[in-house]
């Protein structure tokens, strides 16, 4: 993966030394910061700021896709990987780390420095977690998804969805297993092969526009699209640092037209795309807090991504908007017959009230409460899709595990925060930015 180099400072100051100490500035990414104006406590948070980023790296050495990205000095990356810890000696580094920020949190004034600790905090109980799990430890579904993800999930049983599912039989009526006619309805809005380019061009287009209108970007911002294959998720967002991404949409399945907009928005703007250019311009470079260089899939920070990037796509286009545009601008483009009434929009809504499903199901299956092909057979059920999309979901779970209730349960966090008190559009657009541009954690968003 191609990264933009970015200098940090990662020189260690000793926590005693006193803030009127004579020392000329240091560089930390962009910004300068003068440690003759620094506190001795924030010196000392830099310092295990700098320990959690090699910590995190060399963690990372052990587990293929534990970092999600890093653009911070290359030097540092090539360090870890030529000489990390075991995985025994790295859990108890982090430990040490825990105890570290604990001492230093209580001599933090700034309020922001304060969420800086508690969030290094959270992300090393989460790294501590996933070392466990590496060397063997198996938790119970809501005690890894809490440890890891920073919030404990209370999931409603699947039988609390048959009201869902009895509005979707009214919508495809007929006979046979209701995902056997949901399938073949929707596969009529798949976008032809030849027609993906332009369409999700256009799609993130608009998605880029609705969210520049709200929130700044840096200059100079890109990113690249692909369409790859072998995957299991639909779509992912590598972030390559200097404001750069590349992105990736996963053809191994048909893609209908309802994930353009979903994609362009969740990927791209104002999700992750997004969220990964403002902590690198805000955080990164702006107060040159290191540890934001580096991404820990598994952590807290994957909530507030994944939570920010779903509801960004409402956000982006409320009410009737994503079906306006879907009908009058990317069907013509990927030349899909428009429907003659808004029955594909209300059965895409009813689907999207009983994806929660989706939790009960992976809790019931990673505890161990049915095996597979059950697994398989009430994604079936209750996310109305064929076998080998439901096989697809399942593979998902087995390979991130309770990361799946980062997606639902991170985008109501985001929305019950984001519009509590019935704000202005403005006002939302404000506070989504807010999150994404902050050391955010989800005990943040619900903070009144």
């Amino acid at each position: 993966m191609m990264r933009k180099l970015i200098t940090l400072s990662l020189i260690a100051v000793l926590p005693g030394c006193a803030a009127s100490e004579t020392k000329p500035p240091v560089k930390a990414g962009i910004a300068t910061v003068d440690v003759r104006r620094t506190p001795a406590s924030t010196k000392a948070l830099d310092e295990i700021a700098a320990s959690y980023l090699r910590l995190t790296l060399e963690i990372g050495t052990h587990e293929p896709g534990y970092i999600d990205a890093y653009y911070g000095p290359p030097e540092l990356q090539k360090a870890a990987e030529a000489a990390p810890r075991d995985k025994a000696m790295l859990l108890t580094a982090t430990r040490e780390l825990m105890a570290q920020i604990d001492l230093a949190a209580r001599r933090l004034s700034d309020p922001l420095e304060r969420r800086r600790a508690v969030f290094l905090r959270a992300q090393l109980r989460a790294a501590e977690t996933r070392l466990q799990m590496m060397q063997g430890t198996r938790f119970a579904f809501a005690d890894e998804a809490e440890r890891l993800f920073g919030v404990r999930p209370r999931l409603k049983p699947l039988a609390s969805y048959d009201p869902e599912l009895a509005k979707i039989e009214a919508l495809v009526p007929g006979d046979g297993a209701l995902a056997d006619r949901v399938e073949p309805y929707l596969d009529a809005f798949t976008i032809p092969k030849d027609r993906l380019q332009k369409t999700f061009d256009a799609a993130i287009a608009r998605c880029r526009g609705r969210s520049m209108a709200h929130i700044p970007m840096p200059e100079g911002e890109s990113f690249r699209l692909e369409f790859v294959t072998g995957k299991s998720w639909s779509g992912y967002n590598y972030y390559q640092g200097g404001y750069h991404s590349l992105i990736q949409v996963n053809t191994d399945l048909p893609i209908r037209l309802s994930r353009a907009l979903d994609l362009g928005c969740h990927e791209g703007y104002p999700g992750h795309h997004l969220l990964n250019m403002k902590l690198e311009e805000k955080l990164v470079k702006g107060r040159g807090w290191a540890e934001f260089s580096v991404y820990p899939l598994y952590s807290p920070q994957s909530l507030i991504a994944e939570g920010s990037a779903n509801y960004g796509i409402d956000l982006a286009f409320p009410e009737s908007s994503k079906a306006d545009t879907e009908r009058d601008v990317l069907m013509p483009i990927a030349e899909i017959a428009v429907p003659f009434d808004d029955r594909y929009w209300q059965l895409l809504a009813a689907i999207k009230r009983a994806s929660g499903a989706r939790l009960t199901i992976a809790q019931q299956y990673l505890d161990g409460v049915i095996d597979r092909p059950t697994a398989v057979a009430l994604t079936q059920k209750y996310m109305l899709v064929s076998a080998q999309r439901a096989e697809q979901s399942v593979s998902f779970t087995d390979q991130y595990r309770s990361y799946v209730i980062n997606y639902g349960l991170g985008e109501t966090m985001v929305r019950a925060h984001v519009e509590r008190g019935r704000p202005s559009r403005d006002e939302m657009w404000r506070r989504m930015a807010k999150i994404v541009s902050e050391p955010t954690l989800p005990s943040d968003l619900l903070a009144r």
